[in-house]
């Protein structure tokens, strides 16, 4: 017992290590430098996004399986989800309501950082002879970076494979059979059960049945769970105006004490807000390349999808989040805390009903970012072993879903945090090396757009 709690406070201090200040900031630099290096395409390209997902300008040459709407579920079924809901409580109530400016921030710089990995990503796609198409950091690392770099491909598949199974997997299985536990009193055995026989049910199918069960259950959560925080801002109308001022004061001034809520300064505000953006949307980290490699598009059009991401998942959603934590006042709050939190809160509007919505889009959200993040965890599988490894994986990955619902592996989670935050770094070296091919790409593209040489097919 001696031995396994010195390894949980060793493997804590290595998450805490890797999301340190310095990976805050090389992600934030990044998505800075590239927004301006790219001028600005959050802002001139959101149009064009919308554009493309509804499928204005597709081209029936361009390869790949899925459409840009399946692309951008599935990536989105990665992101949105506890992160959204039990990370920005807890950004909320470590950082003070000022953690949301700083959300913002992140945010909309990460749209960029988004748009410029996912282009690569496709630039460097492979077709294997079974037709299927990989793609993701270690692929560009691969196929575009000098050869002295390619360890580095090796290293980030490796990572995703160990993150696969942690944070996309256990945790949310986890998390799940907790809060139905807490709210039916459903053994956490059974309600782990159900989950990895539905898990394997989708995950058989590959991508192509991924982006079917994505493109209907990410809208369908995102609707039921946004409008129910709505329903919380809503009624509790009258505090906006304050909660703005609140906002915007706290995130360059720190936050007093208010109840069972600890004052802090303006570093920690900066850095909870950042770090939970980072976490939620995870641009800087590569991952989402991975499920838009298989989309039927060009380079830069995909990239052009991808900057939608963040938008939704950290901008929208998290923000509702954060607004309904605020405004009904449960943010400083010193007993609850993240998804329970977040659930008090919906309580406050909406009485059993509202705390029924929460444990619902919970199991949603965790069933969506472990499906998804199964297939991450197969083109790290497919670029060290090739695609005869993806069948074992899965049955793997399906027992580890199970075993994470029933079991308290902090020492496991902990290491695929930590691994999960180091995909950063080859992923942001791949990036800032090839920067100057995607402005020439995104140039040329922006003049054929503009003579009309793409042309609109809707």
């Amino acid at each position: 017992m001696e031995l396994m709690k010195q390894l949980e406070a060793l493997t804590a201090t290595f998450v805490g290590t890797v999301w340190g200040l310095p990976l805050v900031c090389l992600l934030v630099g990044a998505g800075v430098i590239f927004t301006v290096y790219f001028g600005f395409p959050q802002l001139t390209m959101f149009k064009h996004a919308i554009d493309i997902v509804r499928g204005v300008y597709d081209d029936p040459k361009d390869k790949g399986e899925i459409s840009h709407f399946q692309a951008l579920t599935t990536a989105l079924s990665a992101t949105v989800g506890l992160g959204n809901i039990a990370g920005v409580a807890v950004a909320v109530a470590a950082g003070g309501p000022g953690a949301v400016f700083w959300l913002w921030i992140a945010g909309f710089i990460g749209m960029t950082t988004k748009f410029t990995e996912v282009t690569l990503a496709l630039k460097h796609r492979e077709t294997a002879e079974s037709g299927h198409v990989h793609g993701g950091p270690m692929y560009v690392i691969k196929n575009g970076l000098p050869k002295k770099f390619a360890f580095l491909g090796w290293v980030y598949a490796l990572f995703v494979i160990l993150s696969s199974f942690g944070a996309g997997n256990m945790f949310q299985s986890n998390q799940m059979a907790s809060i139905i536990n807490t709210s039916t009193g459903l053994p956490t055995w059974i309600a782990g059960l159900v989950f990895a026989v539905l898990a394997f049910i989708v995950l058989i199918g590959g991508i192509t049945r991924i982006a079917h069960v994505t493109e209907k259950l990410v809208p369908l959560m995102v609707v039921l769970y946004v409008g129910g925080a709505l329903f919380v801002v809503i009624s509790n109308i009258a505090h906006v105006p304050d909660m703005f001022a609140m906002i915007i004061d706290s995130a360059f001034n720190g936050t007093a004490a208010t109840g069972g809520f600890s004052g802090v300064v303006v570093k920690e505000v900066i850095v909870q807000g950042i770090r939970r953006a980072t976490f939620s949307s995870e641009a800087g980290m590569g991952s989402a390349a991975m499920a838009h490699s298989a989309a039927k598009s060009s380079p830069i059009q995909e990239g052009v999808v991808a900057l939608l991401e963040p938008f939704i998942d950290t901008i929208v959603v998290c923000t509702i989040t954060a607004l309904a934590l605020l405004s009904s006042g449960v943010w400083a709050n010193g007993e609850a805390a993240g998804v329970d939190l977040t659930a008090l809160a919906f309580s406050t509007a909406m009485g059993d009903t509202g705390a029924w919505i929460v444990t619902i889009t919970v199991s949603m959200f965790a069933f969506s970012t472990l499906i998804s993040w199964s297939y991450y965890g197969e083109q790290g599988v497919t670029f060290l072993f090739g695609e005869k490894g993806i069948t074992p994986f899965r049955y793997i990955f399906v027992i580890f879903t199970f075993l994470g619902a029933i079991a308290n592996l902090p020492i496991v989670l902990n290491i695929s945090d930590g691994v999960y935050g180091l995909l950063a770094i080859p992923n942001m070296i791949a990036c800032f090396y090839l920067a100057p091919k995607v402005k020439k790409t995104l140039s040329e593209y922006k003049r054929k757009l503009h003579s009309g040489e793409i042309q609109r097919h809707k």
